[in-house]
Order: C-alpha cells, then structure tokens, then sequence
C-alpha cells in the first residue's frame, strides 16, 4: 500500500469516526456505515434482504452486515467458544468470521468450499461440494452455510446433504438473500447468461430469488426451522434490523 493510500485511509477513518456503530472483527467504531452493494431494479423491486445498495460496511476492515449478523449470533447468543468439543463445519467461509472460529481450538472445525478456477483459497480451506459431502451420517453438531444455496440449481438436494451430516438434535445457520415482498421462490435454470442472470435474481451467479416459501424448502428437506431476528441487541453493530435468522435443526432421534 502506498504512502498516499495509507493517508487517505487514515483520513477516512477519521472523518467516520464515531459512537454509533462498532465493529466486532477489527474493533473501529463509527458514526455511519459505508455504503455497499449493487443497486439493481429487481432487489428493489422484490426488496430484497441480504443484498442490494445499503449502509452496511466497516470502513476499517470491510466487514458486512450479514458477516457481523453470524457473529453476533454464533459468538454472543449461542457462546459457541464455551463449547470447545463441538464439530463444526462451515461452507464457503467468510474470512474473518472463519479465522474467529479456527482461533476457539474446537474439537473440529472444518471450512469447505466448491474450488473455482482463476480464484485462491486459503490453507484451511477444504475443496467440496455441498452436493456431495464427504462426511459419514450425524457427524456434525452445527453447519454455517451462509448466501450459498442461491447459487445452486439443487438446492433440495444440498440442503438434504447438510441435514444427513448433522448429528441428531444438531443445528445449522443457512442464511440467503430472500424476498420480503415475494411469496413464491422465482428460479429458472434455463437462463445462463450473467447479465441475464443478474437481471432476474440480483447477481451473474446467482440462479434464484428466494421468496417466503424458504422455509417450506428447508422443512422439505428435513428440517426443523426456528426464524429468529436479534437485530435489536445488536444495532451498534449494524446489523440489517430485517434480517431473519434461519436457525435449523434435525429432528433428535425417537426414542
């Protein structure tokens, strides 16, 4: 980073220094949020929660509203540190959640992801496909699977495989971009095309818009679901106030 850079970034963190907010992952406090996101019609138009155009970054570290969401829920609700036999497996982590959680000494904690070519992944980061994982049944007592399944055509499927490699009784995070105006999921795999692709569903990887049937999709695969909002213990941490949290759970064995 050059000379310049670095004034410019002091500058910056000057100017938004504030009470207001507070970030959990690099500690700046702010007065405002930068601004972030796509603005595009159609996360307007659906009002999407999870994306679009929004005051939702730490203008320290980068950090996002749904990043700093996990946080708080995993770290401070669910005090997860406390319970170091736990066996965790996170998909797709994000970066500075994930070096959070390899710093507690869990029994296990496994981060996964679907390598893609042209891009880098770091060292504790495993190649695999959530369609496919490979871990024997009940093995996991919580499963972090944040805005992934909006990328995949099988989402049935994928959640099915989460729910198999979670332990009876266990828990999983599965969050994604999902509707507030829309009753029905919107999909159609025909489409290829990224700017198309962008158009319809928010983004060129993306190959839906949940809407509120998310939850019936989760049930029909299995799941328990408790949907949650926390957001107003964590508003200093800038947390999307219409959020929810999709906390799942597999059906503990009959006895």
């Amino acid at each position: 980073m050059s000379l310049i850079t670095r004034i410019k970034n002091k500058i910056k963190l000057q100017n938004h220094s504030g009470d207001n907010y507070y970030c959990p992952f690099c500690g700046y406090t702010s007065r405002d949020l930068e601004v972030v996101g796509h603005d595009l019609p159609v996360l307007r138009e659906k009002e999407v929660v999870g994306g679009g155009r929004r005051a939702a970054g730490c203008y320290q570290c980068h950090s996002r509203d749904r990043e700093r969401l996990l946080y708080a829920f995993i770290i401070e609700e669910l005090k997860l540190p406390k319970n170091k036999n736990s066996s965790i497996l996170h998909i797709a982590p994000e970066p500075k959640l994930s070096n959070v959680l390899l710093k507690q000494d869990f029994n296990e904690y496994i981060c996964g992801d679907l390598f893609t070519p042209g891009y880098t992944y770091p060292a504790h980061v495993q190649n695999m496909n959530v369609l496919d994982l490979p871990f024997e049944d009940n093995h996991f007592d919580l499963i972090i699977c944040n805005h992934v399944l909006e990328h995949i055509p099988e989402d049935i499927k994928a959640m099915k495989e989460l729910q198999r490699v979670l332990k009876p009784g266990g828990k999983a995070i599965l969050q994604v971009p999902i509707s507030k105006n829309t009753r029905e999921t919107v999909e159609d795999f025909t489409i290829s095309d990224p700017k198309k692709r962008e158009e319809l569903f928010g983004q060129f990887d993306h190959v839906r818009i949940y809407g509120q049937d998310y939850v019936q999709r989760l049930e029909s695969a299995g799941f328990i679901v408790h949907r949650i909002n926390i957001s107003e213990t964590y508003t200093r941490m800038g947390v999307n106030p219409l959020e929810d949290l999709f906390y799942c759970e597999k059906p503990p064995l009959s006895v």
